[in-house]
């Protein structure tokens, strides 16, 4: 079989992630959670005071990029987990605290260009699932299947808001989560290295009313028009 890669772009909580996790896992394809990665830069930075709501540190932040240490690991349910520095922080990135400030963070140029370059070599010899924001137009323009997900903003308020509720009761309110994920649309759509765009020849699946395996099973059949 040849070697594809398959690039999956959207707004936050569109259930991108979850595609692609389970796109790979089906194909056995290696999966890249480009989210993950830029979220773990924002948790460094926040862990040394470099970013917080009120903005961010840039120049300690670019400075310091030879320190972070990004990786990937499967846990004994087969779960993927990001890995900062050695440490397991798939939990701790997922905060709202990190929420606040990665759309900030991963706008830097030095971030990005770091974050890119290591996001195509990880392309270059294995067949891939990447996801992100800008993989059909910056990471892989080039890749045999481009998806982009998308999804009404109220339904991913409410889906990212009972995912941090179930593991952290009460910590936040809907409206906070809403009103972060249109801040972030407007960061991702607006930064001026790499912004979220829609590519000319992505296929764009709306998944505001179908339920995960209908979106696989869509999925799945533009797979098989590519391989």
């Amino acid at each position: 079989m040849k070697t594809l890669r398959i690039a999956v772009d959207g707004y936050a909580s569109t259930g991108k992630s979850t595609l692609a996790k389970r796109l790979a896992s089906a194909l056995g394809y290696l999966y890249i959670d480009t989210g993950a990665m830029y979220r773990m830069v924002a948790l460094f930075a926040i862990r040394n005071s470099w970013a917080s709501p009120d903005g961010i540190n840039a120049v300690a932040i670019n400075a310091a990029l030879d320190q972070i240490h990004l990786g990937f690991a499967r846990d004994a349910q087969g779960r993927n987990r990001a890995i900062l520095n050695g440490e397991d922080v798939e939990d701790a990135i997922r905060s709202m605290d990190v929420s606040r400030v990665v759309s900030a963070v991963s706008s830097l140029v030095p971030v990005r260009r770091r974050l890119v370059a290591q996001q195509q070599a990880m392309g270059r010899s294995h067949s891939v699932v990447m996801d992100g924001r800008d993989i059909g137009t910056v990471v892989f323009p080039d890749a045999e299947l481009k998806l982009f997900v998308t999804a009404d903003a109220d339904v991913r308020a409410q889906r990212r808001f009972a995912e941090m509720d179930a593991a952290n009761p009460g910590s936040v309110s809907l409206e906070e989560v809403k009103a972060n994920l249109l801040q972030r649309d407007k960061e991702d759509r607006e930064r001026l290295d790499s912004p979220l765009l829609l590519a000319d020849d992505a296929i764009v699946l709306d998944n505001s009313k179908v339920s995960p395996d209908e979106l696989f099973d869509q999925a799945m059949q533009l797979v098989s028009k590519v391989s």
